[in-house]
């Protein structure tokens, strides 16, 4: 029997239409919008599938769009037979990965990451915060040069080797980007102003942390959860404190990968983008399967499924 990883994307992966090709086509995709746009109290999957793109990718529309597209291609996946072994989510996509392992319902998980994007938002003034793609250096030289520049900015997101992203204070984060970039690296501001897992999320993930304190989560029905903490396997007891810890922590998603891949045979994304898909082939080319974000994506992957 194949054995999968579904994994699940994080905020940037949003664009406008999303989803909508699914929901058109597939009534479990269209109710889990109708579901959702009761929930957020506006058409939520207006602005997937119609947009503006400026209001989409605003961070507390955002967060909640991608949660539910990637909820609506995975009950399409689900219908046509598709099941997983183990479950991880990049950043925010570790609610849609709690909400497919049966951990969590779609109906807990969206309030939670409505009032997530809220409190990431508000949680460094405008302008004060940076995120930084770093390519072409290994992960002791970002380090390295993180803890030589002054104020606060960290390694946020372990993606692939030689793929890193820092976060932090915006000037910190560009001194450190401009010492990597004479160590010969390419870097590159991210259009994004909430410094993610960084040092700056430690109090609004103490709020979050009491915001997910009143859900009750329930032991993994099919599939087991990595998270991006520890990249590791954790007890039930210990998911709603990584949850929270998450915001400040690093997202070891090289290393999840790598702890998940002699468990399964293959990864499957599924959600809006396939930027996971390209992060995964840089750590072990051959093993993402494929992605459901549309018709021609899903019928491509069903022909591979079939052909093994």
């Amino acid at each position: 029997m194949l054995r999968l990883a579904f994994v699940f994307p994080g905020q940037g992966s949003q664009y406008v239409g999303m989803g909508k090709e699914l929901a058109q086509s597939f009534p479990a995709a269209r109710q889990v919008y109708e579901a959702a746009d009761e929930i957020c109290g506006y058409e939520l999957s207006s602005l997937c599938f119609e947009g503006p793109q400026e209001k989409l990718d605003q961070t507390q529309f955002a967060q909640p769009a991608i949660l539910v597209t990637s909820l609506a291609c995975l009950a399409v996946a689900r219908e046509h037979g598709l099941s997983s072994e183990l479950v991880s989510g990049l950043s925010l996509g570790e609610y849609t990965a709690l909400v497919a392992a049966g951990v969590l319902t779609m109906e807990q998980a969206l309030p939670l990451v409505i009032k997530r994007a809220e409190l990431m938002q508000q949680a460094v003034p405008l302008g004060k915060g940076a995120m930084a793609a770093i390519i072409g250096l290994d992960s002791q030289a970002v380090e390295n040069a993180c803890r030589e520049v002054d104020g606060i900015v960290t390694l946020a997101n372990y993606n692939c080797p030689g793929q890193y992203v820092i976060s932090g204070e915006k000037e910190a984060v560009e001194k450190a980007a401009e010492l990597l970039k004479q160590q010969g690296a390419k870097t590159m501001l991210l259009a994004i102003s909430v410094p993610s897992h960084s040092p700056l999320m430690r109090e609004c993930s103490q709020v979050l942390a009491q915001e997910i304190a009143g859900v009750e989560f329930r032991e993994p029905r099919l599939s087991g959860i990595v998270s991006n903490v520890n990249a590791a396997e954790n007890s039930l007891g210990d998911i709603p404190r990584l949850l929270a810890e998450q915001l400040y922590s690093p997202v070891r998603w090289e290393q999840s990968i790598v702890y998940m891949l002699p468990k399964i045979d293959y990864f499957v994304e599924i959600g809006p983008g396939s930027s996971l898909s390209g992060l995964i082939k840089k750590i072990e080319r051959n093993r993402v399967l494929g992605n459901v974000e549309n018709n021609r994506s899903l019928q491509k992957l069903m022909e591979k499924v079939k052909s093994l």
